[in-house]
């Protein structure tokens, strides 16, 4: 445990020191206060799930995502490029502890930027009189922490492929393409090629392969707009929407951390012995 805070805060000082870093906070105030002018146009007495509402989770799945999978990435693959890797090998440094306190570390970092971000859209938002409750607050908190948390995992494993940052750049890049702006036309696409009896169990599956769109079916449903997710989807929201949804909802994502930290634990140790 003492290796893993170790590593940790030795992440959290490189994090805090990182220009991207700045540069994504930045740009995610500037995005909270898009945030803010979004939301001030939701009146009174609506239901908790509107159009600006849809807006401010779209626009956040299509920042977060980025800004973890790059950070993440890059943090592991500059230990490569750097030669940290190859003085790590040298010490009775576990993969597995170098990994979890990375993990933790890039927690730290990015929830720091959305505390930031977050703030600002309340506090902007309170000053303005748009109204901004807690519970608004606390439901894009939530929202974008589950992201963080899972793209997190996606961006180790990518860290710990990559040979350099370009290599780490280009991944990131095609999987936030893929989950985010393109997974759509492919999820369409691929039904198109099943027999209709196989279309309902591979949308549950491949909805679940997308942490961008799970963790965006789930919140929709949590806020009681499941109808308008249409047929397809009866199944899902019967089963978000009881009171076993949400833990069923943290334990997958908790394997799926699981899954991805132990491949880029594995990963990462075979590039150690290898040199």
């Amino acid at each position: 445990m003492s290796a893993v805070w170790i590593i940790a805060k030795r992440e959290m000082k490189l994090g805090y020191r990182n220009p991207w870093a700045y540069s994504f906070l930045a740009l995610f105030s500037v995005f909270s206060l898009a945030l803010v002018l979004i939301q001030s146009n939701r009146a009174a007495g609506l239901p908790a799930y509107t159009h600006a509402t849809a807006t401010m989770m779209n626009l956040i799945l299509y920042l977060l995502p980025m800004m973890t999978l790059l950070l993440g990435a890059f943090s592991v693959t500059a230990e490569k490029e750097d030669g940290t890797r190859d003085l790590l090998s040298t010490y009775t440094l576990s993969s597995w502890a170098y990994m979890a306190g990375k993990f933790v570390g890039l927690v730290a970092v990015l929830a720091s930027i959305l505390a930031v971000g977050f703030g600002l859209f309340g506090l902007v938002g309170a000053w303005l009189g748009q109204g901004v409750t807690l519970a608004d607050l606390a439901l894009f908190l939530g929202f974008s922490a589950a992201i963080l948390l899972l793209y997190l995992g996606i961006a180790l494993l990518i860290g710990a492929l990559a040979a350099n940052r370009w290599q780490a750049l280009t991944m990131g890049v095609g999987v936030w393409f893929v989950t985010v702006l393109a997974w759509p036309t492919l999820l369409i696409a691929s039904l198109n090629l099943m027999p209709h009896s196989a279309v309902k169990p591979m949308l549950t599956f491949l909805t679940f392969c997308n942490p961008a769109e799970l963790v965006r079916l789930f919140t929709v449903i949590q806020l009681g707009a499941g109808s308008i997710l249409g047929p397809a989807y009866v199944q899902m929201v019967e089963g978000a929407s009881g009171p076993w949804g949400p833990v069923v909802m943290a334990g997958f994502g908790l394997l799926w951390l699981a899954v991805f930290q132990t491949l880029a634990v594995w990963v990462w140790e075979r590039g150690r012995r290898r040199g």
